[in-house]
């Protein structure tokens, strides 16, 4: 073990290492103490950087990528200052540079860059760079400045998608699933046109102006919307080729990028901005686009907190290298809500376990760290109070170590509203069977897909558990001759790689679904060694992007 600490890092580690006896038994133990911060990372010299590194991520140990390099090092990312080689002054949009000099001026008309001609002003704001013989533009340059055609031949995956999901759920029928919208342009324009997109996608007056929030508004702030935009294109990782998604659910908003926080989560909304693209958010905040440096977060929760919205969560994925913002759209304890939770008066819940059955209807699960953002407290309160919603049978636990969530539990499966689908395919929340009372109650989905009563999961959680007999007979006839024909003990990974993509396109999959046509025991080598690459390729994809462990996680083949 001392050879080994001494070869095999860059660095010599020598650690303390002891031998006890405990009840007649000889144990080794090994102390290695902490490097300074001068000194880290330490690394596997055969492996190299990034590969070769590692960071203890809650109880795992990740393998470490170019971002974490930026936090090891404290310095800034090169990535957005960097040139593109293949660029040109014919690559730049003259409407994108009329609308920066317009938002700048808003806020400055003395700046002195506007005085400046366009190639002037780009290489002021570090866009734009002169080579041996000819002009380039960075990464920035290209990303906030550049035409859409140019973005399409040099960045092609730089682009966001408006994905518009009838419903609370995905849904299965590959025929008629979702509507989707791409778009590319520079990012001034993308921010402006993805705002007009979603907010005229939600009801009319849903979203309210900046400056006419009062305590009886009734809307999402028109602010929220924007920063979390602004937020998911600042703040992505351009190492990733991997486009942003905003997926506009009935009852829900939620926003991914490629790039985990490099803020710790428990950090999100402390003053403070760490950015991977510090050109490109210097550009962003002098414009106004973008909140001060650092206090998004914080006032994207206080302006739903001022709107009787539930607060916008936030989930921070190292492993799948992605970022997720969710806005519900819903107003906590509407007159609904305060008498759907007048029938858990007998379990003495407290306020931020009422908070919580609310995501729950509307989500279908809940982490300790979406309890721990929705209410503001510390996780120790995090741990007390979903173990008491557990012990009551009101939530049932999953997983285990950091994968823990909970689901509905037996007392709140008995009150959830029922969803069913009429005859047009559309889904209808049906009261809860206790409320027999009000068993006329129905309420259905506008064409906006907004209820006033949520709809509920109970009907969708079995949804995913076909039996593996049943999925195999539905399997066209190509897809069930190249399973026989991978065989239980087939190694070669390229077919094995085509056929989970086949099968997902075919058909969004749960892990178990996909190990059990496939005839994989091991689903843990299964996901490690094939879909955990995928996701990270761009490949595949999770069907529920907000809730990477969530109890009917499954996968989809992004269509190129």
């Amino acid at each position: 073990m001392s050879s080994q600490c001494a070869d095999s890092f860059n660095l010599t580690i020598r650690p303390d290492i002891t031998v006890e006896t405990i009840d007649g038994k000889n144990v080794v133990l090994v102390y290695v103490p902490e490097l300074s911060a001068s000194q880290k990372p330490v690394y596997f010299k055969n492996q190299g950087l990034p590969r070769g590194a590692y960071r203890r991520i809650d109880s795992s140990d990740q393998r470490c990528t170019d971002d974490d390099l930026f936090i090891f090092y404290h310095q800034e990312d090169e990535l957005d200052s960097s040139i593109i080689k293949d660029s040109e002054l014919e690559d730049i949009s003259e409407e994108a540079v009329a609308l920066y000099r317009n938002l700048r001026a808003k806020v400055n008309p003395y700046a002195e860059e506007l005085q400046y001609e366009t190639i002037e002003m780009l290489q002021s704001l570090a866009c734009l760079k002169k080579g041996a013989d000819k002009y380039y533009l960075t990464y920035a340059g290209l990303l906030v400045f550049g035409k859409r055609t140019s973005l399409r031949r040099l960045l092609p995956m730089v682009r966001v998608d408006y994905i518009r999901v009838p419903g609370n759920t995905w849904i299965e029928d590959p025929d008629n699933r979702f509507t989707t919208i791409d778009m590319r342009g520079s990012m001034l324009e993308m921010v402006q046109r993805a705002f007009s997109l979603v907010s005229d996608d939600l009801p009319k007056g849903f979203v309210l102006p900046e400056g006419e929030l009062q305590a009886g508004s009734n809307g999402l702030p028109a602010r929220v919307l924007r920063e979390a935009l602004v937020n998911s294109m600042i703040h992505r990782t351009f190492r990733v080729n991997q486009p942003i998604q905003i997926i506009r659910y009935g009852n829900r908003i939620e926003i991914s990028n490629p790039g985990f926080s490099l803020k710790p989560e428990e950090h999100l909304g402390i003053p403070g901005s760490v950015t991977r693209n510090p050109i490109i958010a210097t550009i962003f905040h002098e414009t106004n686009l973008a909140e001060t440096k650092g206090s998004g977060i914080r006032t994207m929760r206080a302006l739903m907190e001022k709107a009787q919205m539930l607060p916008p969560t936030f989930e921070s994925s190292h492993e799948l290298n992605q970022f997720t913002i969710r806005l519900l759209l819903h107003h906590f304890l509407g007159e609904e809500d305060i008498k759907w939770l007048s029938k858990f008066k007998a379990f003495n819940l407290n306020e931020q376990q009422k908070c919580a059955l609310i995501f729950i209807k509307e989500v279908g699960a809940i982490d300790n760290p979406t309890y721990r953002q929705l209410n503001g407290v510390e996780m120790i309160k995090v741990r007390t109070d979903l173990h008491d919603l557990k012990d009551k049978a009101i939530l049932t636990q999953k997983g285990k170590g950091r994968a823990i969530y909970y689901v509905p539990g037996e007392e709140l499966i008995k009150l959830l509203p029922v969803v069913e689908e009429n005859e047009h395919g559309n889904e209808v929340s049906v009261q809860a069977k206790d409320d027999s009372e009000h068993a006329n109650g129905v309420s259905e989905q506008g064409e906006n897909g907004l209820t006033t009563q949520s709809g509920g999961l109970t009907t969708y959680l079995d949804s995913l558990t076909t039996q593996p007999g049943d999925l195999t007979a539905q399997l066209p006839l190509e897809l069930q001759n190249k399973l026989e024909q991978l065989g239980q003990r087939s190694n070669s990974k390229t077919e094995i790689i085509d056929v989970i993509l086949e099968l997902c396109q075919w058909k969004s999959l749960t892990l178990n679904q996909l190990s059990d046509l496939m005839k994989r025991k091991d689903k843990k080598h299964l996901k490690n060694t094939y879909i955990v690459p995928l996701r990270k390729q761009g490949k595949l994809e999770y069907t529920i992007p907000e809730m990477s462990n969530h109890p009917k996680q499954a996968y989809r083949t992004v269509s190129k």
